[in-house]
C-alpha cells in the first residue's frame, strides 16, 4: 500500500497517533497543525488522503475541506473527517465533501482498512 497521506490537527498528540498508525505501511505521511498549512501543501503537492479536525483554531476544518473540494487541483484528494464533535459535524461534512467521516477515539485497524480501500480506488 503506497500513497501520501496528509494530517491536519491543531494537536499534535492526535498527529502521533495517526502517523504511528499509517507508517507501518510504509505510507509517505505530512503533517499540517493548522488550515493554512494544510492547504499550502495541498497546494504544493496533493495528497492522496487527508485527514481532518474540525476544530482547529483560524481556519477550521470545515473552511479548508471546502477550499479542498472548490479547487480543482485539489479535489482529487480524499477527505476523512476525525473529530470529537457528533452527528450535527457528520452532515456539515458530508455536505461540504467528505468521503468519510471517524469520531475520535477511532480503531486503529479501521483507519488502516479505510486507507487501503482509498488508495486501491486508484
Amino acid at each position: 500500500m503506497r500513497g501520501d497521506i496528509l494530517i491536519v490537527d491543531d494537536q499534535a498528540d492526535v498527529r502521533a497517533v495517526l502517523r504511528e498508525i499509517l507508517e507501518v505501511e510504509g505510507l509517505t505521511i505530512r503533517e499540517a497543525p493548522d488550515g493554512e498549512t494544510a492547504l499550502r501543501m495541498c497546494a504544493e503537492r496533493v495528497p492522496r488522503v487527508v485527514f481532518l479536525d474540525l476544530s482547529m483554531p483560524g481556519m477550521d476544518g470545515l473552511e479548508v475541506l471546502r477550499a479542498l473540494k472548490s479547487d480543482e487541483h485539489t479535489a482529487p484528494a480524499k477527505v476523512v473527517i476525525v473529530t470529537a464533535r457528533g452527528e450535527i459535524a457528520r452532515a456539515q461534512g458530508v455536505a461540504a465533501g467528505a468521503d468519510e467521516f471517524y469520531t475520535k477515539p477511532f480503531s486503529p485497524l479501521a483507519i488502516l482498512q479505510l486507507v487501503e480501500n482509498m488508495l486501491s480506488e486508484g
